[in-house]
């Protein structure tokens, strides 16, 4: 087992950690409260978090040891979630259900803020892809971490549900304090051989200490034709994404009880591992951006149509199609960057990427919840819109939230037609095509 399969099982973990707390917390937030506005709030923060700090975590990746940056993450996030417990605790009895209240909020942006700083580790992972392994098998690589990512989804959907279940966000909060302190132990005492930071900065005639400096990184990224694009192109699918972060939670729970959500996310997640599966052994074609397309059109076809109906199955069938490409697309990027990007330009590169990509989710989010709770909600109760396709459609608070996921669809299928005929495409496809493995470090499989 190479060490990049330790990081891989090391990073599962701690993903598991991470995204139970974020998916309880929504589940939590959700069954207190009832309402869809706070649930849009807190993919809301989550996201203009991410946003926010993505291209300094960028800056911290490409300056220190990756290995060493992400046992920062570790520590961040155990210090959040005990002041989150600690909170948690605290709290005067009912004032965690008040939704116009302090204490509820201070429990989500501290418990929040440790679900971020285990970010840093989706930024540092890639370039440790390109420093481990092999350019020409660096597609298979991507897809072993998308499968790490199912693994992590399908096991924290269900551990999520039952913790909020039967323990509240008091176990999940214990849950992420116990599992955080191995994953910090088992990372300390692995060797990695990664470059180091310093020598490549010189290398490249990089000085000065280590910063941001987000102008040399937008320099980068202006050198490659056509990457610009394919970063709002990710930007505009968050935009719509923004949709499903806001409101598919509280679409779920609307048709079924916490735990059959729960486990009905398990089941739908094993789509990640199968996707993850196949891309590790044919990899993703001799052009990722063409497969990324076709998964774009997929993805929103689905998006269109999986709601159309209040069907748990047909909600399920949609998800496992959703969650089936997601590993692609993201694959797709990676492998395009790590190929395109010089090695110790990479981590601000990827954290600006992220940063592009994820600040337009946060627009969506907190304008999609109050738009879905004041607007379409009642459009589909008693509205225009109940009257008008109540009869085959169906009406109520449910129905109002299935019709905005089946506009974005429809939106995000315009959007993908556009972009795969459009001359940037062409141009990043030649300029990939074209590039040598310069951009790669050692290749130490």
């Amino acid at each position: 087992m190479t060490s990049f399969h330790h990081i891989l099982a090391n990073n599962l973990i701690a993903n598991i950690t991470n995204y139970t707390v974020w998916f309880a917390l929504t589940f939590w937030v959700f069954l207190e409260t009832r309402s869809v506005f706070a649930t849009g709030m807190i993919a809301g923060l989550y996201l203009v978090l991410t946003a926010g700090l993505a291209i300094w975590f960028g800056s911290l990746v490409d300056h220190h040891r990756k290995k060493r940056v992400m046992l920062g993450s570790s520590l961040a996030s155990l210090a959040l979630y005990a002041v989150a417990f600690a909170v948690h605790q605290g709290a005067p009895k009912g004032a965690l259900a008040e939704v116009a209240g302090p204490w509820l909020w201070a429990l989500v942006g501290v418990a929040m803020l440790g679900v971020i700083a285990g970010n840093i580790r989706s930024i540092a992972l890639p370039t440790l892809v390109t420093a481990l392994v092999p350019e020409d098998r660096r597609d298979k690589a991507n897809g072993l971490v998308g499968m790490v990512s199912g693994i992590g989804f399908l096991t924290t959907s269900v551990i999520s549900g039952l913790l909020v279940a039967w323990a509240g966000m008091e176990g999940a909060l214990v849950f992420a304090l116990g599992l955080t302190v191995p994953v910090f132990l088992h990372l300390r005492f692995l060797r990695v051989d990664e470059p180091d930071p310093a020598a490549l900065r010189k290398a490249a005639g990089q000085t000065g200490r280590g910063r941001v400096d987000l102008r040399g990184t937008m320099t980068v990224v202006g050198a490659v034709p056509g990457l610009f694009a394919l970063i709002l192109f990710g930007a505009f699918n968050n935009f719509l994404g923004g949709v499903f972060m806001a409101l598919m939670d509280a679409y779920g729970l609307s048709l079924m009880p916490v735990q059959a959500w729960g486990f009905m996310w398990a089941g739908v997640s094993t789509a990640f591992i199968l996707s993850g599966v196949i891309i590790a052994r044919t990899g993703l074609g001799r052009n990722p951006l063409r497969t990324l397309m076709i998964v774009n059109l997929i993805c929103w076809a689905t998006a269109a149509v999986f709601t159309v109906q209040s069907s748990i199955v047909l909600l399920g069938v949609g998800c496992f199609i959703w969650m089936l490409m997601g590993p692609y697309a993201e694959a797709a990027e990676h492998t395009t960057l790590q190929k395109v990007v010089p090695f110790e330009r990479q981590g601000r590169v990827f954290g600006f990427a992220q940063s592009v990509e994820q600040a337009a989710s946060p627009l969506t989010a907190f304008m999609i919840a109050p738009l879905a709770q004041f607007v379409f909600i009642p459009f589909m109760t008693d509205g225009w819109g109940a009257e008008a396709i109540g009869g085959w459609y169906g009406t109520g608070p449910e129905r109002g939230i299935a019709l905005v996921f089946t506009v974005a669809g429809a939106v995000g299928l315009i959007a993908t037609g556009l972009a795969w005929n459009s001359r940037s495409y062409r141009r990043l496809s030649a300029a990939y095509a074209k590039a040598p493995a310069a951009a790669e470090g050692p290749a130490l499989s």
